[in-house]
């Protein structure tokens, strides 16, 4: 078979897994309950008269629910496929794959479809819900088929895309933040594209043609449109949407093709190569997976020692040395005795600098003085630091038109970089821990006699210096738009305290969900998944109000996403280590972000910001008192509840 048994084996446990039925209900009853919740929207806020209001309604219900299937199946096969490959690495296992007699194309296809097996039944059980939106009326069925068509090619296109890169970088950090940065750099080229900055017409195509044939939501947007008039300047694939569909496959087996040609050259990565032995005296690569000094001493004696030890190492099968190995091992003592009386040489290897000296707190020294992330961590910076010039443009380019961008495209470009920001401070945060998990370091750091409080504020303290282009840039940028007249002090304010009470929510969820799972993929997708669900949930509201309703005062068939909401983000934070302030948390975050909506509608921004910052704030705290105070319960070392 051209994918081999790692898909196989994922297809034959899979339907073993409760997660699998337990994902796609969840996300059936997500769609019905905003089914419903705009149903009852429309209804409580407006007269139903004839067939074309129920056309309307149904066309807005098919284009919301179409825009949150693609947001979400695209985020999470890029997230599931990266994650999947970079654990296989961090466990050492896809060595192990390597050794194997499965061919390239196996292993890379194999390990793609196993890793979007999930999203793909979710996509599957979907369909019947969106036929649903046909009764309506204002749907027909060749758009349902359009809509599927896109999502299923935006799906494999970025979980090839995930994988590719997992395959290529060596760590987990690496993968993730490069693929969702890739991710957001596509869907902003497609904005920039569509917005006619570049060209208006090329080769006879529209802008918003170009953008619709390779931006996976542009192409969504056009495939929900009820007609899609043939382009002559396409020839025989007549629309944009077709168009997309030839280049996300083609993207894929672009992708695809290179991580099967390259697999073995990229892998085993550097960091579990060799090095040769005079690098190997001052550098050695630790079972934290960053580079420790081990040699505090140089020159000859040091050299013959190491000789010896090599030596040593050639021994017969009965365990014999060797008469080489043994007088090789007589010559470095003796060495080693002579030097123990130059004083020159002992003064020299105190000061050569090369040796370090670790800190009182050696996690945040580990975290801010080695690559603790891989050699390579500059490119998520220079690919961050790529797409903050682009919004820093944008934004300037406004600001110059005039008028406030509190409201408008200002807001949305902000709340995106922001939402970059807070993601990739999430992934630090959770990637910090399950690669000491990972790694086997988790368990000898724990029996160490580091505290909880030097371990958690130690790599909260390295995610923050490891992310601070992206909590650092964006504030910087809010703060010129305040010089530049574009915002007011109060939005200001409203926007940097905010800001920064949401990045520390990002970091310790981060590390709060890196603690509670053992499995790296759960960890993970759990705690990129929470951040995203509430991001995306807020855009959804909004949507609903705006699309179904005018009157922001009285929403009350919201409540049913709140309390839904309000369950999923307790499974996600408080299932496996529950307490009464977390389930207060996780209720009450979705009933204040609610309320914070309704309230910026209403312009009463304060209090949307008092609001936010008491929520999020709380449960900051929710999860860090357990994690330096019932530290042995948080990670899971206690056999309580077992019995």
């Amino acid at each position: 078979m051209l994918i081999g048994p790692v898909f196989a084996r994922e297809v034959a446990l899979a339907p073993r897994r409760p997660r699998l039925y337990i994902t796609r209900t969840l996300f059936c009853l997500l769609l019905l309950f905003l089914m419903s919740t705009a149903w009852l929207v429309l209804t409580g806020t407006q007269l139903v008269r004839d067939l074309g209001d129920l056309a309307r309604f149904g066309s807005a219900l098919f284009q919301l629910l179409a825009y949150l299937q693609l947001a979400l199946c695209v985020f999470f096969s890029a997230l599931l496929a990266a994650s999947a490959v970079a654990q296989e690495k961090d466990r050492r296992t896809l060595v192990l794959l390597l050794l194997t007699n499965l061919t390239n194309s196996e292993l890379v296809l194999g390990k793609l479809l196993a890793s979007l097996l999930n999203v793909l039944v979710v996509i599957v059980a979907a369909v019947p819900v969106f036929m649903l939106c046909a009764l309506f009326g204002g749907v027909s069925f060749d758009q349902i088929a359009r809509v599927f068509a896109v999502t299923l090619a935006s799906v494999l296109a970025c979980g090839s895309l995930g994988s590719t890169l997992a395959l290529w970088r060596e760590k987990t950090f690496q993968a993730v933040a490069m693929t969702v940065l890739v991710l957001v750099l596509w869907l902003a080229m497609g904005a920039i594209v569509a917005s006619g900055a570049l060209f208006d017409h090329w080769l006879g195509l529209s802008c918003q043609a170009w953008a619709a044939g390779f931006s996976p939501w542009y192409a969504i947007v056009e495939a929900t449109r009820p007609y899609v008039e043939a382009d002559p300047a396409l020839g025989p694939l007549r629309t944009p949407v077709y168009l997309f569909l030839l280049v996300a496959v083609g993207l894929s087996v672009v992708l695809n093709g290179l991580a099967v040609a390259m697999v073995r050259v990229w892998n085993p990565s550097r960091e579990a190569q060799p090095r040769n032995r005079e690098e190997d005296t001052w550098h050695r690569e630790s079972i934290w997976g960053a580079e420790h000094d081990v040699a505090q001493t140089s020159g000859e004696g040091t050299t013959d020692a190491h000789a010896a030890r090599a030596a040593d190492a050639e021994s017969t099968a009965d365990g014999a040395v060797k008469p080489a190995a043994a007088d090789a091992h007589a010559a470095a003592e003796s060495g080693a005795a002579a030097d123990s009386h130059a004083p020159a040489r002992r003064t020299s290897a105190r000061k050569d600098p090369r040796t370090r000296h670790v800190w009182d707190n050696p996690i945040i020294w580990r975290e801010i003085r080695t690559w603790a992330y891989g050699r390579k961590i500059l490119i998520v910076r220079l690919a961050y630091l790529m797409l903050f010039a682009l919004s820093a443009v944008s934004l300037y380019w406004m600001a110059g038109e005039g008028g406030s961008l509190v409201e408008g495209a200002g807001s949305v470009v902000l709340a995106a970089l922001f939402l970059l920001s807070l993601v990739l401070v999430n992934a630090q945060a959770v990637t910090s821990l399950t690669s000491e998990r990972d790694g086997r370091a988790l368990d000898l750091l724990l029996v160490s006699d580091l505290t909880p409080k030097e371990f958690v504020y130690g790599k909260l303290g390295g995610v923050f210096y490891n992310t601070r282009e992206m909590v650092v840039l964006p504030m910087l940028l809010c703060v010129y738009l305040w010089h530049a007249g574009a915002l007011r002090l109060e939005s200001l304010v409203y926007l940097l305290v905010g800001a920064a009470v949401l990045y520390g929510f990002a970091a310790m969820l981060g590390v709060h969900a890196g603690m509670a799972y053992e499995n790296s993929r759960s960890a993970i997708g759990t705690s990129l998944g929470t951040v995203f669900f509430l991001f995306l949930g807020v855009a959804t509201c909004m949507r609903i109000m705006l699309a179904f309703s005018g009157q922001f005062e009285a929403q009350l068939p919201f409540l049913g996403l709140i309390v839904f909401g309000g369950a999923g983000l307790y499974l996600a934070l408080g299932v496996r280590n529950p307490s009464a302030a977390i389930g207060l948390a996780s209720f009450a975050c979705p009933l204040v972000t609610f309320y914070a909506i309704t309230s910026y509608f209403m312009s009463q921004n304060h209090l949307a910001f008092v609001a936010i910052v008491v929520a999020y704030g709380f449960t900051t705290i929710a999860m860090l008192i357990p994690a330096i105070d019932e530290f042995d319960v948080a990670t899971g070392r206690t056999t309580i509840g077992e019995q």
